[in-house]
């Protein structure tokens, strides 16, 4: 297990056809990570699209599931006493996600199923409510949450300090950042066709190749990063084909159009397991840049971001938080105590 505060250095689309549209999530980009793309539409919607979080302010895709025990009462719900009083008659915190992640959060059967559901509904149980989650396109989350729609959003969401401080990657002032309570450790990967073709070792080996990735993420970001140091090199740059949704960068390294791609650690060793039996996609490399996960709640709300911390903290402490990682196998991404804003 490590320690968020000594492991955190750096710091997801397209409608599943099977989900039904939320009237109040209408969307005009795309997805999940990078400071850019979920804060600019906060404060900026007319900023263009090139900011880590691109405004979209809408949302398209949705479905709900309840990610938290339907029994769940203040009954017996050790931290009850913590949340603020709204939450407390509501007996709901209504959670924004993208739900294009798995093992972290996908949708089977109508559901929505995964690590953070899993992770929501054992919260659940110390603070006496349920989690009530709703699926959008993952450029609207933090837009979603800092107009209301949601209590909190939670999907694999990078904390850094762009989104804490709502800047773009220049440092420009966008919009209104939000607070993380760190829950989980995870980093970048590179994943390639099956038997690796092009022999990628390392996100190193992209200089002058065609990489695919969802576009307005993190990862988009480590592409950019590492083609500036390919030319800094004298190399040629990366090649970056950026998609709105995961499913197409996929597409794209399946069919050999792109020699790699670029996703969440834990999002691509799921895949590169499950895909066509296995027989898809593989990972190569090392993780890279390993950073916290954090459940975002807007700055104001502080009350209901420390009841969260102090819940994932009793949920590590009696176990059921380990029972998750491991039923997901996402155990690598394990963390020891939870953290407010611990992302560089």
């Amino acid at each position: 297990m490590a320690t968020l505060e000594g492991a955190c250095q750096a710091a997801r689309k397209h409608p599943h056809p099977h989900l039904p549209e939320d009237p109040d999530m209408t969307a005009s980009i795309m997805r999940r990570k990078t400071a850019k793309s979920r804060i600019a539409a906060v404060g900026a919607i007319a900023v263009a699209g090139t900011l880590l979080l691109t405004a979209c302010g809408d949302q398209t895709e949705s479905a709900s599931s309840e990610g938290g025990d339907a029994t769940a009462t203040k009954a017996g719900a050790p931290l009850f006493s913590k949340l603020p009083e709204k939450y407390q008659k509501s007996g709901v915190i209504k959670v924004g996600t993208n739900a294009e992640y798995a093992p972290m959060e996908s949708v089977e059967n109508g559901k929505i199923v995964g690590v953070d559901p899993d992770i929501a509904e054992a919260l659940g149980k110390q603070l006496g409510v349920k989690f009530e989650f709703t699926s959008g396109s993952f450029d609207g989350l933090i837009t979603a949450l800092n107009s209301g729609r949601h209590d909190i959003a939670m999907s694999s969401i990078t904390d850094n300090k762009q989104r804490q401080e709502g800047l773009d990657d220049s440092g420009k002032k966008l919009g209104e950042g939000v607070d993380f309570v760190d829950y989980f450790l995870a980093g970048t990967a590179v994943y390639t066709k099956k038997g690796n073709p092009q022999n990628i070792k390392s996100i190193e080996d992209l200089c002058g190749k065609t990489a695919a990735v969802q576009r307005g993420t993190t990862y988009e970001e480590a592409l950019k990063k590492q083609s500036k140091a390919c030319t800094d090199g004298g190399k040629k740059a990366v090649k970056i084909e950026s998609f709105e949704n995961d499913t197409e960068a996929q597409t794209r390294v399946k069919s050999g159009g792109a020699v790699a791609g670029v996703n969440d650690y834990p999002v691509a060793v799921d895949l590169a397991r499950k895909a066509d039996g296995g027989n898809a996609f593989e990972v190569v490399g090392e993780q890279i840049d390993a950073g916290p996960f954090g459940i975002a709640v807007k700055k104001d709300n502080t009350a209901l971001r420390d009841a969260l911390k102090e819940a994932v903290d009793a949920i590590i402490a009696d176990g059921s938080y380990k029972k998750v990682l491991d039923k997901w196998g996402a155990g690598t991404g394990a963390i020891d105590k939870a953290a407010i804003n611990s992302g560089k």
